[in-house]
């Protein structure tokens, strides 16, 4: 097969660093995330990775395959009371989240933009029970086509993806989530709001690709505030890094989870809602 050359830049760029990251730790011995796919896609993928960002920065892809794998618990926690839900990728990417996670039961759809869809499909296999839907995760349209009449449940993602919206556009995800999606849950990611500066400034580098401006941040400890979103959001849990490899692996954990330091890596939340009668 003919290798597949991405026409991407902005957001739609920076998969291709995640799925550099992801490829690099899952060749690794005894690698913290099983992605043999990701591996895969690199070599499928006719694009110059390393003359674009640089070579592989172990601690990141370590840091990088975690925050995949701290996902895909959460997933599968949701789909071991529910093994029949529905995942809801927004801003899928070249993640490879459902052959990760996949109990043989579930249903995934992941969201993405067209052109990020278009490569989704020239690459991935297409399993029955997987559909890539082309469009924004701020078109709300995408909620239409999650079927779920016998309320067998639904996760949400957005994995690197809310930081690149403006406020009032996650505020209405996460509304029309809580509204429409009455005992599913919701995992994201956000950057401290010290690192967004640099991006919306233009000077946050990933070697030669300059990261596109983050306009919604928030620390840590702001991960309350979510709540006010939506009466149906019931709760807001911070999740935590798995345990990842060696010394670094506690190093990257530690830092998750340190006052002071935690802000130097995504923190990742989950949030729960509540069946419509109890709001």
């Amino acid at each position: 097969m003919a290798r597949v050359r991405p026409m991407l830049d902005g957001v739609p760029e920076t998969l291709l660093w995640t799925l550099y990251n992801r490829a690099y730790e899952a060749g690794r011995p005894y690698p913290v995330l099983d992605d043999p796919m990701a591996l895969r896609l690199l070599t499928d993928l006719d694009y110059p990775f390393e003359e674009r960002f640089g070579l592989p920065n172990p601690f990141n892809s370590q840091a990088q395959a975690l925050r995949s794998r701290c996902f895909d618990l959460a997933v599968q926690d949701y789909l071991a009371d529910r093994p029949t839900a529905t995942v809801v990728a927004l801003g899928d990417g070249l993640e490879t989240g459902f052959w990760r996670v996949d109990n043989g039961l579930l249903n995934w759809l992941s969201v993405e933009l067209a052109e990020v869809a278009t490569l989704r499909r020239a690459l991935l296999p297409s399993p029955d029970r997987l559909r890539t839907l082309s469009g924004s995760a701020t078109d709300l349209s995408w909620l239409d086509e999650i079927e779920d009449p016998e309320g067998r449940g639904v996760v949400v993602t957005a994995q690197g993806l809310l930081m690149y919206l403006r406020p009032a556009e996650v505020r209405r995800i996460l509304a029309a989530c809580a509204e429409r999606l009455p005992g599913g849950i919701l995992v994201l990611d956000t950057m401290a709001r010290w690192l967004a500066k640099g991006t919306v400034a233009g000077t946050s580098k990933v070697g030669g690709m300059t990261i596109p401006p983050m306009r919604w941040a928030m620390d840590p400890g702001e991960r309350g505030k979510l709540r006010s979103a939506h009466p149906g959001i019931t709760e807001v849990r911070a999740l935590h890094l798995p345990r990842g490899r060696g010394a670094m692996g506690e190093v990257i954990r530690i830092q998750n989870l340190l006052p002071g330091l935690r802000t130097l890596t995504p923190a990742i939340t989950q949030l729960r809602f509540g069946d419509r009668t109890a709001h």
